[in-house]
Formats: C-alpha cells, structure tokens, sequence
C-alpha cells in the first residue's frame, strides 16, 4: 500500500484538501490565498513559518548527532519493567489486515495533514493567533522532545524481543525500514511525538470556536493515538509523555501566539490610529 515517501506526500497534500474543505466548507484555494495573505502582511509569521520547519530539519539531524555523542544508554529494559506485556495484548485484540491499513493511513499520512490543514483552516476563518499558535506548538513539541531522544533513548515496543510486540506497519509498507526510518529514529519513543502534535492540533481546533474543525481533529488524534500501540511503535510510558507534553506545548503556544499576533496588529497601525479604537475593532469581529 506504501512505497516511496512521495507516495505518502501526495496522499498527505489530497488529504490537507479533503480536511481545509471539510472543515471550513469553502474553496482549499480561499485558505491557500488567505495563508499567503498573512504571509505577506506578517513577516512575524514568515519567519516563524521558517522556523518551524528547521525545527523539523533539526529532527532529522538529531539522529546524526545521536551517533556522535560519547554516551550510549538504553532505558528500554527500564520502561519494560514497568509495562510489561501491555502492549503485545493490546494490539493481539485488534488485529487484522484492515485495521493496519486504515491504522496505517492516520499514522503515516494525516498526522502531518493535521499540521497543514491547521494552517489552511485558520487562515481560511482569519484567525491570526491560531495560526501563530500552530507554528510555536509544533515548534514547542519537537525541542522539549529531541534532548530526551538524545539523553533518554527507548526503543520501540516491537524491537524488544521480551515485549512480545509485532511491528503490523510491515504488512502494508513492507520497505518502512529503507524508506521512512531514516526520518524517525528506533530509540526516539518517549514522548510520542505522534501523540503530542496530534493532542496539541486538536486541543487547538477545540479552542479555535470552529466546532466542527474540534471534533474532527479530536477523532483524529484519537486514533492516531490507537494506532501507536497497535503498530507496536510505542509504550504505554511513551503515550503519557506525549500527552504532558501536548497540553503544555499547546498551552505556552497560544500564550505565545496571541503576543504574536497582537503585537502584529498593533505594529501595522498607521501613526494617525489609536491603539484604543484598534482593539475595539479587533474585539467586534
């Protein structure tokens, strides 16, 4: 079903589409222009934008610097310790070849599609200190997360022979190894970060007011969420670190959007404006 990592971007940029115009019930290409739009009137934004994907470049190197560090430990034993056998008996009650494609789908294409169509939403309905808000929480979840994949590493659940856990991922993207390893490392469990950014978009899309955009990012991450022990990708430990993580990487990241976004508009105030009557016009809208 999974092939190449150009096969999974398309299906994520048909997927952002499907979700922007879903979610808004207008034109994928009023949320594109919008997008530009603020671009264009915030360089606030551009940058941070900018930003955002360095920190997801600096992922990636994150799996170079980890060969290169002095040190090398394994607290995998430690969580199993813990865990035991949780996760090898929850993912045997629900397996099935459907099920891992479907579980497939959400894990490898609409996490991502989350994140973009967070984006294209926001900007489609105006709402600037989301959009700032998505950047800084994306942005948030991936620094608080890459020095425990460094100092902290812990394999995943399927790769610990005592686990008793079966990686399924391989029954419908049998390359998964050559292909998209190379982009998340074996011992960067915990926190899931596919659990955090996906809590952390749907946390955002309850806040934003659009109802609709709520429950289906919440769904979402739900199974986004199922999928990570039914994969055997992630321990039990991994999912709580992730959660902890979301509600404070979304939480700082709106504090942080809305300074953003109100020192945007108010830098864009022509010298005969007053900030008073600015903010009763941001207010009425």
């Amino acid at each position: 079903m999974y092939h190449s990592m150009s096969g999974i971007s398309w299906l994520t940029g048909i997927s952002v589409i499907i979700i922007v115009w879903v979610n808004t019930l207008r034109s994928p290409w009023h949320a594109v222009t919008s997008l530009l739009q603020q671009l264009i009137k915030s360089k606030h934004l551009l940058w941070l934008l900018l930003l955002t994907v360095g920190v997801l470049l600096i992922n990636k190197f994150e799996l170079i610097l980890e060969d290169h560090l002095p040190f090398h430990h394994d607290f995998t034993p430690w969580v199993f310790r813990m865990e035991g056998h949780f996760v090898s008996t929850f993912q045997s009650l629900f397996h099935s070849t459907t099920v891992t494609a479907i579980l497939a789908f959400f894990y490898l294409v609409i996490l991502q599609a989350l994140i973009l169509a967070s984006l294209g939403i926001y900007a489609s309905d105006d709402r600037l200190p989301f959009l700032y808000a998505t950047c800084c929480t994306v942005i948030l979840n991936y620094l608080a997360a890459i020095p425990f994949y460094l100092l902290f590493p812990v394999n995943e659940v399927w790769s610990y022979p005592p686990s008793g856990a079966d990686f399924y991922m391989l029954e419908v993207f049998p390359n998964f190894e050559q292909v998209y390893r190379p982009l998340s490392g074996l011992d960067n469990c915990f926190p899931s970060l596919h659990t955090s950014v996906s809590v952390s978009m749907a946390i955002l899309a309850i806040r934003s007011g659009n109802r609709r955009w709520g429950w289906f990012a919440s769904i979402c991450s739900s199974i986004i969420v199922f999928s990570i022990f039914y994969m055997g990708i992630h321990w039990f430990t991994d999912m709580l670190g992730g959660l902890v993580l979301a509600v404070l990487a979304s939480t700082l990241g709106l504090v942080w959007g809305n300074r953003l976004a109100n020192s945007t508009r108010f830098g864009n105030l022509k010298p005969h404006q007053s900030i008073t009557k600015t903010s009763i016009d941001v207010h009425s809208k």
